[in-house]
């Protein structure tokens, strides 16, 4: 029997399993984050070195999916970087599949991130509509923003929670989206607070999505629902997003729930 050692951490209740030595794979993703059988999480990490930043990491989605990139991932991952010596610096660059990510652990524990320059043009997100911030699916207005990974936000008064659930899972695989689509349903509560409920390309419904916050908040920002500073309020707690038009600033917790060692 191998024994694999792993931490377990959670961003606004977006949980993940962090692996101490073992390479992250699909399989072992699909295993571990089974939340009857396994550890239980949305995602498994990895750390691994690379030439040309200071860690980088490999990423699957709970359903052994390859995952470009996570907010709530990566201030977890950061904090489990710094922790474990994997990095001696709290200010780093991580190289993941939607590129160079710049994670800074703040004084009080918190975690402010550069998520880079949103991506807006229909083919890089990828959708299949020639107005990537305008067009309908599934009956509804909606806007595709890609955080290095695609969203498709849709701004309701309607209850969010509700929505998701129905319709996220029919948007996720939308014949509009050929690599599937992270689905938020977002309230407006005033131009600088807003509540979203999220579908999880991969995972399904989740308590938080920090690529999911940064999206809507882009996408409000270009629609001139929202300023460029908001607080977003999801199930498991509240994200600082910021958009100066540029890049976008995210900050938020993430804590260390156990470690344990994982038998297979």
């Amino acid at each position: 029997m191998k024994t694999i050692k792993f931490e377990k951490w959670q961003g606004l209740g977006n949980d993940f399993v962090i692996l101490k030595e073992q390479k992250a794979t699909s399989e072992l993703a699909k295993n571990m984050c089974d939340r009857n059988f396994g550890v239980g999480a949305d995602g498994l990490f990895s750390p691994i070195k690379t030439d040309d930043t200071d860690i980088g990491w490999d990423f699957y989605n709970s359903d052994g999916s390859v995952a470009q990139m996570c907010g709530n991932g990566i201030r977890c991952f950061a904090k489990f970087a710094r922790e474990n010596n994997f990095v001696n610096k709290d200010e780093f660059s991580v190289k993941t599949l939607a590129g160079v990510i710049v994670p800074k652990i703040l004084p009080d524990g918190k975690v402010r991130v550069n998520m880079g320059k949103p991506i807006l043009e229909a083919k890089r997100i990828p959708v299949n509509t020639s107005l990537a911030q305008d067009f309908k699916v599934e009956g509804f207005n909606a806007i595709a923003v890609s955080m290095g990974n695609p969203h498709c936000v849709i701004f309701t008064q309607d209850d969010t929670c509700k929505l998701a659930r129905e319709f996220g899972p029919k948007i996720e695989s939308h014949e509009l989206f050929p690599q599937k689509t992270n689905v938020e349903f977002v309230q407006i509560k005033n131009k600088s607070r807003v509540r979203l409920d999220v579908y999880e390309r991969g995972c399904g419904i989740t308590l938080a999505c920090g690529t999911g916050a940064c999206a809507t908040v882009v996408a409000g920002v270009l629609k001139g629902f929202l300023d460029n500073n908001v607080t977003v309020e999801l199930p498991g707690g509240e994200l600082s997003i910021e958009y100066n038009g540029e890049n976008v600033y995210m900050t938020g917790s993430a804590t260390k729930v156990f470690e344990g060692e994982y038998y297979c």
